[in-house]
């Protein structure tokens, strides 16, 4: 070929995205390259489309409480579903390699900023799959939205039984964590075995977490004959609940059962101790969500919560894995003290795992078709336990009772109750 026939020879529009021939002059690869580019926006694409287009990632939302009281607890969610996530990309990702990302929203606990961080999510992110987040009012807040816009959302916290049992055919919401419902039959169960309560009297928040716990408990006492000593009610604000505890011990209450979240569960603690009385305290989770020992005071160990985890104890593969790999991402994690909440992480890592693993029996990123994926799910060894058909069109939730532990705080720690923590809490 002459000179002249080079000069003249285009670089085909596949020959641009790598560069023309050095022998071309510069003035043609600059023209050839014009052309190249015009011809992939003609198709709808670009340069960095078409080398991205095959490691496109699949977007994953999390709405939570990222700042205030909570925001430890929205921080573990984060840290669990950044592990399970890393893990699942390490291993080649979803559907034949695409990488999964995390995008995160705060909702500050409140549930008009949860529903328009789940509408930025979902509208303007497009996410595949929707996390959230802690509290039961924001989460029953964002339950319409998902299953309207049919995006999977999933529930590694908040525990209020119609966030998933709510009714809408199909149910595009899912949830590995515990259950009002069964929570409050365990509470009244340990409350009896533990503390011998006869009389149990409830202090709850007054929001829709309190009234799912309420009529759960009070269902569970039912069943056994029995009623509650009295109910009483505070405001996620309030900084003084001694007049309901007042009117609580004069009820003859023996034991309290709480459902409040980290604020306003510690003015319980708090109140207590201005009034003198040591009565053995059974809590929902609530406690564990974040600076509950700093706000609470030194009684904060007194106080005995159900969890869905701990990572002390005996170790599986799965456990020395997850704790290896929070030690090498995360400076401030030393062991299983440093997890906390344990909850927050444990919940959080399954939830993602299995969500991956719907995504693949999916096939795509359709939000039916990964609703459909979830109960495909066989079996998956998981770090709380080992998943077997967790979830089907009847059963939404991945979590029962066999799964729940109680905790209590030592030293800011959360840890299981021993014989001599039960003592404690009793005297």
């Amino acid at each position: 070929m002459s000179a002249s026939a080079r000069r003249h020879t285009p670089c085909s529009a596949l020959t641009t995205l790598t560069g023309c021939p050095a022998s071309l002059a510069a003035p043609a690869r600059r023209r050839w390259l014009r052309t190249g580019a015009l011809a992939l926006a003609a198709a709808g694409m670009t340069f960095a489309s078409v080398s991205g287009y095959a490691a496109e990632t699949i977007k994953i939302g999390l709405v939570t409480a990222l700042s205030g009281q909570s925001a430890r607890a929205g921080d573990a969610l984060t840290r669990g579903m950044t592990i399970a996530i890393d893990e699942i990309n390490a291993s080649g990702g979803v559907l034949g390699g695409r990488k999964l990302e995390l995008v995160r929203r705060d909702d500050e606990g409140n549930p008009a900023k949860g529903v328009l961080a789940a509408r930025e999510l979902i509208y303007k992110d497009k996410v595949a799959v929707l996390f959230g987040g802690l509290d039961t009012p924001v989460s029953m807040a964002i339950v319409p939205i998902a299953n309207q816009e049919k995006v999977p959302f999933m529930g590694p916290w908040a525990a209020g039984t119609p966030i998933t049992r709510n009714g809408a055919n199909p149910n595009y919401v899912f949830r590995v964590s515990a259950v009002d419902e069964i929570v409050d039959g365990a509470m009244v169960n340990y409350a009896q075995q533990t503390f011998g309560a006869k009389k149990l009297g409830l202090i709850l928040v007054n929001n829709p977490w309190g009234e799912s716990n309420e009529k759960g408990i009070v269902a569970a006492l039912s069943a056994k004959g029995m009623k509650p000593a009295a109910v009483e009610k505070f405001e996620a604000n309030d900084v003084d609940v001694t007049p309901q505890l007042g009117r609580l011990k004069a009820a003859g209450a023996d034991t309290l059962l709480m459902v409040g979240n980290v604020g306003p569960s510690a003015q319980v603690v708090k109140s207590l101790d201005r009034m003198g009385w040591k009565v053995p305290i059974v809590s929902h989770w609530g406690p564990a969500g974040g600076r509950f020992t700093e706000l609470a005071g030194p009684n904060a160990k007194t106080v005995h919560f159900v969890q869905t985890y701990s990572f002390f104890g005996a170790t599986s593969p799965v456990s020395a894995r997850v704790v290896a790999a929070l030690k090498a991402k995360y400076p401030d994690i030393k062991g299983p003290d440093d997890i906390t909440p344990a909850v927050g992480v444990a919940n959080a890592y399954d939830a993602m795992r299995l969500t991956a693993l719907a995504i693949d029996r999916a096939g795509s990123t359709n939000g039916d078709a990964i609703r459909a994926g979830f109960y495909k799910i066989d079996r998956y060894e998981g770090l709380i336990k080992t998943y077997v058909k967790p979830f089907s069109e009847q059963q939404h939730d991945a979590l029962s009772a066999q799964d729940y532990v109680w905790a209590q705080f030592i030293d800011n720690r959360i840890v299981p109750v021993t014989a001599a923590g039960a003592k404690v809490a009793a005297k």
